[in-house]
């Protein structure tokens, strides 16, 4: 899907099938989470990045915007809050600090979505940042359990059915 913003170029969302397309997620993820959120880079990237469904958003010009992924089948289930194997797993979302704003988030979200559909999955869980609650919420998701820390940063666990 070719999605307008506010940027000079447009930019389209898809899976990231290919190695290019999965370096350009990972250098997106080492920017937000290593540079900007100081997130040690051995615990960044994790046995699931093989398995995962990747998803990146790309301006037109060929830069990257943002990444997520979905963990689906046991990945999943030990990581969602009743190890349901129908549920999905979104994680490692991020967008460039050049592109906050401009609906690139939600976009790379509902990929997510689309993807776990595809593979017949009823809900997504997702373990949020706490300044990123109302972000999620205002895309369906709802908090459940108490805050806990990951890579020492708030989070809380949410959930969408699809």
């Amino acid at each position: 899907m070719s999605v307008p913003s506010r940027a000079p170029a447009a930019y389209e969302v898809r899976v990231a099938e290919d190695p290019v397309d999965r370096e350009a997620c990972f250098a997106v993820r080492k920017d937000v989470f290593v540079a900007e959120q100081k997130v040690p880079e051995d615990i960044e990237y994790d046995v699931h990045d093989a398995d995962a469904v990747h998803v990146l958003a790309v301006r037109e010009d060929g830069v990257p915007l943002g990444t997520g992924r979905l963990l689906h089948g046991a990945a999943a289930a030990a990581k969602n809050g009743d190890g349901d194997p129908a549920v999905g797993s979104l994680g490692r979302l991020a967008v460039t600090a050049a592109a906050r704003g401009l609906g690139v988030g939600a976009a790379l979200v509902r990929a997510v979505e689309e993807a776990a559909r595809a593979r017949g999955l009823t809900a997504v869980d997702l373990h949020a940042q706490t300044h990123a609650l109302g972000f999620y919420e205002r895309l369906g998701y709802e908090a459940y359990g108490p805050e806990f820390p990951d890579a020492g940063i708030p989070h809380r666990a949410m959930r969408r059915a699809l």
